[in-house]
């Protein structure tokens, strides 16, 4: 078998000129960096057989636009690689070189170091150092043993000849030692102060310093001077730098000061002090590699995520928030571009603060606005004006433009104080106009349409009323028109999300031009009278309307904080923590999907979509107030403002981004100048940690294209990610990430995957773990297969279920044991073909093995959005592993449905679940969807098939009713039984299994059997964590190994196989293997 696509932890980086080169398991990705400070893939190729690349050393001094030699090495391997210019467009390419193929040296090499002549000085396990001639065939040319050096668990090399040559060698005790290969007898320092392993060094020879990283956590700088000289036994400690919080796995030298990289996900730049300079954070896991390139300031990335990310230097220093010393006390602060904000006091006065003139403007008297005055504004094109409305407590509602607040319209809209008001996006309208929301005493919303008139109050359309549902708060806090047209919506203050129609007659709509507080009559009469129309007669001639549809309280009792349309969809924010993503079905509102974007993050403002394809947070996490972006995972602005508990206001432009708030009583600003990304992602983000659980749901292909493979992943990091793996960059591309899991992600099941047609791939998706939690998602995926990047998945959550909300629905719950918090799903299994998918709401059913010893069975009714647990055996009385349905036809055309579960004891039980799934859509239907549990009952069959746990398990359909059941276990070995079900007229009671052959092969690995396939009656293939994938043939003489190959992904945890086509010499499959990674093997299989 050979592999097609892998996505691994990158444990290795290093720059060779102009090209970024990242260790990917065993192959070497390179990446071009452009003139413009942008990175593009430039090519990925398999470098080492059977290690994972774990250092890059490029040989230095190299003219520009020569080939560069770069050394790779990982475990007892090593290779020699030149990047140099080829092709029609003169991009950078991965040539093998010095034989052309990796070369076993027979120990682990821990450093490579380029020597006099292009030699190669190599630091090797046990405390060996030698010089190596790579070329030809290979040869040793001198070799020393350092003495006294203990357990190696990293290395640095100094020198070029070997009377010059030196090693300093970081051990498992937290020393760092340090010889001499001409004198390699014994140490010539030892420098201790790390309380830990020490696990990465960094040496700066014309600085004489030496870096080293712990996993106590900490970095330390040592004055070493030259490593190979005649210097002092002992080397003074310079710096001491905490603030990782988890293990240091790399570290590199800038000047004289340290930058490393944890396993806490971060990336620290440390000042002369030992204090952070600047952390930087994006990836989802642990970090491993870290390159510094030598010109630009740039440094790299990579880590257990899979990513690669170039970061470069910020051109700005981080600025802090002044206070702009506001006449009177603030009681709302807004901003109006970010050079301008507007400062509401609590006397009811209004002042503009101009950054240009940094100095406090009046715009209104405390009289305008009173007490209870609340305020919106909204820039108009060009940004030179803004649209102002105050809303009073006596109902009053003034309208101005910034420039000109003397020339205001002043009416009256409600008997009582104006709760809420703000502009709402509206297409189709004039540049010099908006539409304005504003809420009043007993849920009354009105409608009004404004025009800014230069020298003249603004014009005023009332279009519409409406009715918001009843509650405690009741107003509206945001709303936006459809594109669509003709409809609105809106948010409030109870958490709602409300639907209402927006046609309303012109010649019903009511207008003011009148003019107040100094405007332009002629006549200089006191136009009072005038200039207050009321609306209270006005709007009667409007008919109030009501919800077309609600959702109430989807974000809960703190409100609706923003509602945003994006393409053909609606996002809705809150305080919550999370946003939703809802579509238009006729004209009622369906929520697709509950994001959250990170953790902590409790309160969301705001989601603004940038031209890149970005998705921007804006909210607060703690008592600060964050820019979050999705495509990166990291903090763009982090301002500490107390919370967002006081006003505040947000602003940016192509030129600044601003922030105001309120604090002490004064208003402060947050201002800093636009900038390039500091970040620009190379290779996606798949997990963050170890990868539990793999699932193909099909390919996307066309005329003229590759197939597309589409796959979903569950992890330890409590998330699930759709993915596409292609064959031609051998990457994998991230399409759409499930978040809605509270612990780790054990177990997928899809139901009903279809294969490409014009509308992509749909399936349902049941994803199931720890905390007793199931959901269940509909994925839609379809895009252009000319670009891989065009592929989109949209995710439809259909229904969730956890069993700690099915105990509080428990009768006489009080007289059983309560379910364990920790119980978690191991395996799913779902269940095809019964009669109740004719019925005109079909329910769906799912299996699943869980760690409470039960085996439970989940009905599940799409339209209704209702999971519900129907029934449930503990008969295994311990951890159940795996479970499987399959699905047995009889002659006279009727359906039995029989599950295999298997147990931590070794044993497989088969059930029966025809009749519990025939009487719970009985009672489902009768009851509406509720329902007490059945019982599974008893198992038809139980078979000892191993002496301890099932991790694998698959069962296969045979002809004339039989069944092949294959099983992998924790002792390393596998099991095959021929099950048959019984057809003769004896058996009347019930259906009957009979095991008719059984084959075992004790030690097929040598450690826990994770996956296993039966590929065809005489062919299996099984899958160890020793890392090795074995094809068995299966006959009357029981299982013999034909062949075996290994793979790239340590801890495998699950293998999924699926043919492909029929090839001349046989069948030819594919699979997928998970765990620290993903990768896709494929292979034919013999006649």
């Amino acid at each position: 078998m050979e592999a097609v696509a892998l996505a691994a932890p990158v444990t290795a980086l290093e720059f060779a000129g102009d090209v970024l080169l990242a260790g990917i398991g065993p192959e070497v990705a390179a990446f071009r960096l452009t003139g413009g400070g942008q990175a593009a893939a430039a090519g990925r190729r398999s470098v080492l057989c059977e290690a994972s690349v774990q250092g890059l050393r490029a040989e230095p001094g190299r003219g520009p636009g020569a080939a560069v030699r770069v050394a790779a090495f990982g475990g007892r391997w090593l290779a020699v690689l030149a990047v140099r210019r080829g092709g029609a467009g003169g991009e950078e390419r991965l040539l093998a070189t010095g034989g052309g193929t990796a070369r076993a040296l027979g120990a682990r090499v821990w450093e490579v170091r380029w020597a006099a002549g292009g030699r190669l000085a190599l630091a090797l396990g046990g405390g060996a150092v030698a010089l190596y001639e790579w070329r030809g065939g290979g040869q040793w040319l001198r070799r020393a043993s350092c003495g006294g050096a203990g357990a190696l668990r990293c290395a640095v090399l100094a020198g070029t000849g070997w009377a010059r040559l030196a090693l300093a060698a970081g051990t498992a005790a937290g020393a760092v030692v340090v010889w001499r290969a001409a004198a390699a007898a014994a140490p010539r320092r030892r420098l201790l102060g790390h309380r830990g392993a020490v696990l990465a060094l960094c040496y700066s020879a014309p600085r004489g310093l030496l870096a080293s990283a712990s996993e106590d956590r900490s970095v330390r700088l040592w004055a070493v001077g030259e490593l190979g000289g005649e210097g002092g036994e002992e080397s003074p400690c310079l710096l001491v730098c905490y603030g990782h919080g988890a293990r240091v796995a790399a570290v590199a030298l800038r000047g004289p000061c340290p930058v490393s990289a944890g396993e806490d996900g971060a990336c620290l730049e440390w000042d002369g002090g030992g204090g952070v300079r600047r952390a930087r954070r994006g990836h989802r896991g642990a970090l491993r590699a870290l390159a510094l390139r030598p010109a630009g300031g740039c440094l790299a990335t990579g880590g257990d995520d899979g990513g690669v990310r170039l970061w470069w230097p910020r051109r700005a220093a981080p600025v802090a928030a002044a206070a702009l010393g506001a006449p009177g006390r603030t009681r709302a602060v807004l901003l109006v571009g970010p050079r301008r904000v507007l400062a509401l006091d609590e006397a009811g006065g209004l002042a503009a603060y101009e950054a240009a003139a940094g100095r406090w403007v009046p715009v209104l008297p405390p009289a305008a606005g009173g007490p209870r005055a609340v305020l919106a504004a909204v820039a108009l094109p060009g940004g030179a004006e803004a649209l102002c409305a105050l809303g009073t407590g006596d109902g009053h509602l003034l309208l101005f433009a910034l420039g000109r607040p003397g020339a205001a319209a002043e009416l009256r809209l409600f008997d009582g104080a104006v709760r809420g008001l703000g502009w709402a996006p509206r297409p189709g309208l004039p540049p010099a106009a908006a539409a304005l929301l504003a809420s009043g005493p007993d849920g009354e919303m009105l409608w009004l349409d404004v025009t800014h008139r230069p020298e003249q109050a603004p014009l005023l359309r009332l279009r519409g009323r409406y009715q918001l549902p009843p509650c405690k708060q009741r107003w509206h806090t945001c709303g936006v028109f459809l594109p669509q047209g003709g409809l609105l919506v809106c948010g409030d203050r109870r958490g709602s999300l409300l639907l209402f129609p927006c046609s309303s007659s012109p010649r019903q709509a009511a207008e003011s031009t009148g003019v107040a507080n100094g405007g332009t009559d002629s006549d200089g009469e006191d136009s009072s009278s005038k200039s207050q129309p009321s609306y209270l007669l006005h709007k009667e001639a409007l008919s109030l309307e009501t919800p077309l549809s609600m959702l109430f309280g989807l974000h809960g009792k703190t409100g609706v904080t923003s509602v945003t349309c994006h393409g053909d969809y609606i996002y809705s924010t809150g305080r919550d923590g999370a946003y939703r993503q809802l579509r238009l079905q006729g004209q009622q509102l369906e929520v697709l999907q509950k994001h959250r974007p990170c953790k902590g993050l409790q309160w969301i403002e705001e989601l603004r979509f940038t031209p890149d394809g970005d998705l921007l947070v804006l909210g607060f996490r703690a008592d600060n107030f964050v820019v979050w972006s999705t495509r990166t995972n990291e903090n763009l602005h982090c301002v500490p403002c107390g919370g967002g508990h006081r006003s505040w206001s947000y602003g940016s432009s192509p030129e600044a981004e601003a922030f105001a708030f309120i604090k002490r009583g004064d208003v402060l600003l947050y201002c800093c100048q636009a900038e390039p990304r500091e970040q620009q992602l190379l290779l996606g983000s798949l997990h963050g940690r170890e990868v539990t659980c793999v699932r193909r749901l099909g390919a996307l292909g066309g005329p003229g294209h590759p197939g597309l493979n589409v796959f979903v992943t569950g992890s330890e990091d409590t998330t699930a990610c759709v993915l596409a793996l292609s064959e031609g960059s051998r990457t994998a591309l991230p399409l759409a990430r499930l978040s809605d899991h509270i612990s780790s992600v054990r177990a997928l099941a899809l139901a009903g995957p279809a294969g490409p047609s014009q509308e992509g791939l749909s399936a349902l998706l049941f994803s199931a773990g720890g905390r007793a939690q199931i959901e269940c998602n509909r994925l839609l995926c379809a895009g252009d297969l000319a670009s891989e990047g065009s592929v989109a998945c949209q995710i439809i959550h259909v229904a969730s279920h956890r069993l700690d909300e099915h105990w509080e629905k428990k009768k006489n719950r009080h007289k059983l044991v309560k379910m364990d918090p920790e119980t978690r799903y191991m395996s799913l299994s779902f269940v095809s073909g019964t009669n109740s998918e004719q019925l005109p709401t079909p329910w769906k059913f799912l299996a699943a093995a869980c760690s409470d010893g039960s085996v439970r069975v989940f009905g599940l009714l799409e339209a209704a959005q209702k999971l519900v647990l129907v029934a449930e055996s503990f008969h295994h009385q311990r951890c159940v592993l795996k479970v499987e349905v399959f699905l047995h036809m009889q002659a006279g055309g009727e359906r039995k449905h029989l599950l295999c579960s298997a147990a931590t004891d070794g044993s497989l039980a088969f059930w029966d679940i025809t009749s519990p799934v025939a009487e719970a859509t009985a009672a489902l239907h009768r009851a509406g969807g509720e329902m007490q549990p059945l019982a599974l009952g008893s198992p038809l069959l139980t078979v000892m098939a191993h002496s301890c746990g099932v991790n694998s398990l698959h069962v296969r359909p045979m002809p004339e009713g039989r069944y092949l059941v294959a099983s992998g276990s924790d002792d390393g070995s596998i099991h095959v039984c021929l099950l048959e079900v019984a057809l003769d007229g004896q058996v009347t009671r019930g259906t009957c299994l009979r095991v008719l052959e059984r084959a075992a092969r004790p030690c097929a690995h040598a450690a826990h059997v994770t996956g296993i396939r039966v590929l065809r009656p005489d062919l299996l293939l099984s899958a160890s964590v020793d890392q090795r994938l074995t094809l068995w043939g299966w006959g009357p003489g029981g299982l013999d190994p034909l062949s075996t190959t290994f793979f790239h992904v340590p801890d495998l945890a699950e293998l999924d196989c699926w043919e492909v086509a029929e090839a001349g010499a046989g069948l030819r499959y594919c699979c997928v293997l998970c765990g620290q990674g993903l990768e896709m093997l494929q292979g034919t299989a013999p006649l």
